[in-house]
C-alpha cells in the first residue's frame, strides 16, 4: 500500500472542532498517553543496555516465535535489512540472541533468544504485562475481546493474516 503524504498546517488543525468525527482527538490523545506509559519502563531498561525500541521489538518476536527466520522478521518489522542487521548484531554480540542456519535451507538464518535474552525479555515485558492486565481487569467481561478487536482494526488489512500466523488473534 503506497503511503500518501499529507501536509497539515496550523490552520487545518485549528479549524477542526474538538469532538467531531473528523479528528478523534480524545482517542488519539489517550492512545498517545497509553503508549507513552506502556513503553516508558521498558525504555529505561533498554537504555541501560545501550538498546532502543527496535531491540525490544526484535526480542519480542524472537521470544514469541523461536526459530523465526530473519526474512520473516524483516516482513513483520518493516525495516531495512541494514537496520535489522545493526540491531541483531548488537543483540547477538551481547548474548541476547543467537542465529543458526536452517536445517532444510542452509541459507536461512533462524533466530533464537538465549537464556539471557529470555530473562531480559521477561523483565522488559513484566511491567507492560502488569499494566495491560490491570487495565483489562477493570473492564466488563467482554472488555478484553473488544480491546483485541480494536487493535486488530488498527492493523493494516493486508497484515491481519500475519496476526493469525503469529497466533495473536486466538482470543478473539
Amino acid at each position: 500500500m503506497a503511503s500518501t503524504q499529507i501536509n497539515v498546517n496550523t490552520t487545518d488543525i485549528n479549524s477542526v472542532p474538538r469532538g467531531t468525527d473528523a479528528l478523534p482527538l480524545d482517542v488519539m490523545g489517550l492512545f498517545y498517553f497509553a503508549y507513552r506509559d506502556f513503553v516508558g519502563d521498558a525504555d529505561m531498561l533498554l537504555e541501560r543496555q545501550g538498546f532502543g525500541r527496535a531491540h525490544h521489538r526484535v526480542l519480542y518476536f524472537v521470544n514469541l516465535k523461536p526459530g523465526m527466520p530473519v526474512a520473516d522478521l524483516l516482513g513483520i518489522l518493516k525495516i531495512t535489512k541494514q537496520s535489522l542487521a545493526r540491531v541483531l548484531r548488537q543483540l547477538i554480540d551481547n548474548g541476547y540472541v543467537e542465529q543458526k542456519t536452517g536445517d532444510a535451507d542452509r541459507r536461512q538464518r533462524l533466530l533464537y533468544a538465549t537464556e539471557k535474552g529470555r530473562k531480559f525479555f521477561q523483565v522488559l515485558s513484566g511491567t507492560q504485562t502488569e499494566r495491560i492486565e490491570a487495565a483489562i481487569a477493570a473492564l466488563p467481561p467482554e472488555g478484553k475481546r473488544m480491546v483485541l478487536k480494536f487493535f486488530v482494526g488498527m492493523v493494516e488489512p493486508g497484515d491481519r493474516s500475519l496476526l493469525d500466523r503469529l497466533k495473536l488473534t486466538d482470543d478473539i
